[in-house]
């Protein structure tokens, strides 16, 4: 079967023209966004592509779905050339791309669906049937008809989820996703992504600064770093390659002396003398499980949190590793 995305020495530069100080003459530089990139994403997959700011995360997807010319190497969406075959790419790819919507700001919601199916020209009985599936599945019903300025922020993130899959893509591409939602919303929005995806084998490539978006929707993760892949493959594996760690915080019945000699663990803090204490380990070696075994032997636990890796801080650890070999391949490129 042919992958959905496929990626081959991915290449896209910029040209900037800079005045020089002083002088009428301007400085021609070019600089490289995405530089060599290759990768491919298989039919149902689900992936997170990290970095930091500026990494090339953004100018990748919109190569991918045909806003952006590569300036060198080959990109293939869904089996299509994305620029060349923009219009027959746009009926198999949804997306939902930062700041900017696909929704008619003042017009009710449901004036928006109709609009969309129109566009993609959808069966008027198969896009009725779609839009009510996406609506009760998203608990948009109270919301139809509210003008689309009036909605709240994780209202307008689900109607953006449903307009995107309003046509039945193979693909969607999800900007945080979550971004400003409540703890409550963000599981709400993860769950029907993750019904989506099984029911429906929608192939999910997600950008994300939230690591628990991640962890629950993605079982392969690539980081980009200045333009070039600096690790492809599970969540786990990139905490172990970079020193990550997990925190298993415990909430003791009654104060106790610190946990210091665990095994598998180590004590980051103990606070209220020992009632809450955070304990690291490394996921290769032990689990949380095992851990937490291990501390109801000693103590009773009233209650217990996981802390995952914050992305930026295994991004960073990234940077630094790669700073440490020197000038390498993994050097930023040149500006010329």
């Amino acid at each position: 079967m042919r992958p959905i995305i496929e990626l081959r020495d991915l290449t896209r530069q910029f040209v900037i023209h800079r005045k020089q100080e002083g002088r009428r003459r301007q400085i021609r530089e070019v600089l490289t966004a995405v530089d060599r990139m290759s990768f491919r994403v298989e039919a149902g997959a689900a992936v997170g592509y990290i970095g930091a700011n500026g990494a090339g995360k953004s100018t990748t997807i919109k190569m991918l779905t045909g806003i952006l010319v590569p300036s060198a190497g080959t990109v293939r969406t869904c089996g299509l050339e994305p620029v060349r075959q923009r219009r027959e790419l746009a009926g198999r790819v949804g997306v939902v791309f930062g700041q900017r919507s696909q929704l008619w700001w003042d017009l009710p919601l449901r004036e928006s669906f109709s609009i969309l199916a129109a566009i993609h020209r959808l069966d008027p009985e198969a896009a009725s049937k779609r839009s009510h599936e996406l609506v009760e599945q998203l608990n948009m019903a109270g919301t139809l008809d509210i003008p689309v300025r009036q909605l709240s922020l994780g209202q307008r993130m689900r109607a953006e989820i449903a307009a995107a899959l309003l046509h039945s893509p193979q693909l969607l591409i999800l900007d945080e996703p979550t971004i400003g939602l409540d703890v409550l919303s963000k599981q709400r929005l993860r769950e029907f992504l993750s019904y989506e995806r099984i029911e429906r084998g929608t192939t999910l490539l997600l950008t994300t600064h939230d690591m628990g978006d991640i962890e629950r929707l993605c079982e392969r993760v690539l980081v980009v770093d200045r333009g070039r892949l600096a690790y492809d493959g599970s969540l786990a594996g990139l905490a172990a390659t970079v020193g990550v760690q997990r925190v298993l915080v415990v909430e003791l019945a009654s104060p106790a002396p610190d946990l210091v000699d665990l095994p598998g663990a180590r004590l980051v803090s103990s606070e209220g003398g020992g009632i809450r204490q955070r304990l690291a380990f490394d996921a290769e070696t032990t689990t949380a499980a095992q851990l937490l075994t291990a501390v109801s032997a000693r103590v009773e636990v009233r209650d217990l949190a996981i802390e995952e890796p914050h992305i930026e801080d295994v991004v960073r650890r990234i940077y630094l590793a790669e700073s440490d070999l020197g000038t390498t391949d993994s050097d930023p490129p040149q500006s010329g």
